[in-house]
């Protein structure tokens, strides 16, 4: 069972990486920082509960939720962030995978950097500018406040709770395969 929820884990980690970069990293890291009977990072992951690391993710954190705010600059920041965004989510995704898992790093690299790379793309090259499009940039601040939202929810139940995380990771699963079938089957002429 603990390797189930170590997996839970580290894809809910990386999967919020993909919207922000920062929030899995920060969350990570305070809590291996204050309750670290709770998270214990092993080296070279341990990083993340240092003092000025900490320091650090939380600076990074406030650049990018003001810059993902500004409807011009939050897409400046999305070509930033689209090579930030899937090594945050390998470090997320390798960090929580070791803690409990004997996931080979390389491995836990290369799965945390293909989820927050496909949930980065998604934001940033389908629902940001639809979402900019279809309000002419006055929908993107409320967008950007679900997303942070969203990924400080996520990636705190990754880290306390990813039973919830990896119900919901099924959920998400059996949706779209749902919605591929049934799309599939009503672009087929009779």
């Amino acid at each position: 069972m603990d390797l189930l929820l170590g997996i839970f884990s580290a894809f809910g980690l990386s999967a919020s990486a993909g919207m922000n970069a920062y929030i899995p990293l920060l969350v990570v890291g305070v809590v291996a920082h204050y309750f670290p009977k709770t998270l214990n990072l092993s080296a070279p992951f341990d990083l993340l509960a240092n003092t000025w690391i900490l320091l650090l993710l939380g600076v990074l954190v406030i650049v990018e939720m003001v810059a993902d705010k500004v409807p011009a600059v939050n897409h400046a920041n999305d070509v930033v962030q689209t090579f930030i965004r899937p090594v945050a989510g390998a470090i997320a995704f390798a960090a929580s995978a070791n803690v409990i898992t004997n996931v080979h790093p390389v491995l836990a690299l290369a799965c945390g950097l293909l989820v927050a790379g496909s949930v980065h793309t998604v934001k940033a090259a389908a629902v940001r500018p639809a979402v900019t499009a279809a309000t002419g940039g006055a929908g993107t601040t409320p967008a950007s406040m679900i997303e942070d939202a969203l990924v400080i929810t996520t990636s705190l139940l990754s880290v306390l709770l990813p039973i919830i995380i990896g119900i919901l990771l099924i959920v998400v699963f059996a949706f779209v395969i749902w919605w591929l079938t049934t799309r599939k089957e009503k672009t087929q002429p009779a």
